[in-house]
């Protein structure tokens, strides 16, 4: 089964749902809402004057806020469909944000600039098979004394299953994970059904593949909560905090890495 394919009719479907969704609120970003979080900004630093390379951006919301903060942003993502909405937005922001359609691991092939960092966030390794693979790609693109900034959902929230009752998935990547499912996150009612291939990946396996390439770790950080209600009985804790209802702080929900590229 080719994971590509099933996951970019997926993603294309989801596309025009999430467009017009109050979970990613586009009139308002268009009038200048911002969209990134304390999590990855911290991290990311000010980015006024340097070129990013935005691994698996959707439709570009986040490429385009970091050129609003200055950065000459290049977004990349396998859904042709998200991709031309990513340009009509950036056209309707007023930003110069460049977008490509590319499957993250062919990116190399279609993208020759190399970037002072690289950023990934949320949602993003699950859907890539090989993180030895990926990580290569990542420091394919660094420049020496450059950095890569990676916020993503924690594993141990994949082990669970979606009502949070019960273990149902192995914290280790034990190969493909095949399931249809209904709905999409900005709304679990929406009439969209679709098969979709993922994997899950565990810490050691992440930080691992981008240690193999010689990166040095920085920073390494979990969290208590996720900045985005994409779960399904959450509770709002305080402003872009959600934590899953009955389980308090125990669950760790997100981790973000930034790691360097020696200059030599």
């Amino acid at each position: 089964m080719d994971y590509k394919t099933v996951n970019k009719k997926l993603w294309n479907d989801k596309v025009d749902i999430h467009i017009d969704s109050d979970f990613y609120s586009v009139n308002e970003f268009i009038g200048g809402k911002k969209m990134l979080n304390s999590i990855e900004l911290d991290l990311l630093g000010d980015v006024r004057g340097k070129s990013i390379l935005h691994l698996q951006c959707h439709f570009g919301q986040d490429s385009i806020e970091l050129s609003r903060m200055g950065a000459a942003v290049t977004g990349v993502d396998l859904s042709d469909k998200a991709i031309d909405k990513a340009g009509w937005l950036a056209k309707e922001c007023g930003t110069d944000t460049k977008f490509v359609c590319s499957d993250i691991y062919d990116a190399p092939n279609h993208i020759t600039e190399k970037f002072d960092i690289v950023f990934t966030s949320y949602g993003t390794v699950g859907w890539l098979p090989d993180m030895d693979k990926w990580a290569t790609v990542v420091n394919h693109f660094l420049k020496p004394g450059g950095f890569f900034v990676f916020a993503e959902f924690h594993p141990v929230v994949w082990m669970m299953d979606y009502d949070f009752q019960k273990i149902e998935f192995s914290y280790f990547n034990q190969g493909p994970i095949v399931e249809e499912l209904e709905g999409t996150y900005t709304d679990r009612n929406a009439e969209l059904k679709n098969k979709e291939i993922s994997w899950n990946h565990n810490i050691a396996e992440v930080l691992g593949s981008l240690l193999e390439q010689g990166l040095e770790l920085e920073a390494f950080r979990e969290f208590d909560y996720s900045p985005y209600d994409c779960f399904k009985h959450t509770i709002k804790v305080k402003e872009k905090k959600y934590r899953i209802k009955d389980l308090g702080g125990k669950l760790p929900m997100v981790y973000a890495l930034k790691l360097n590229k020696s200059k030599a």
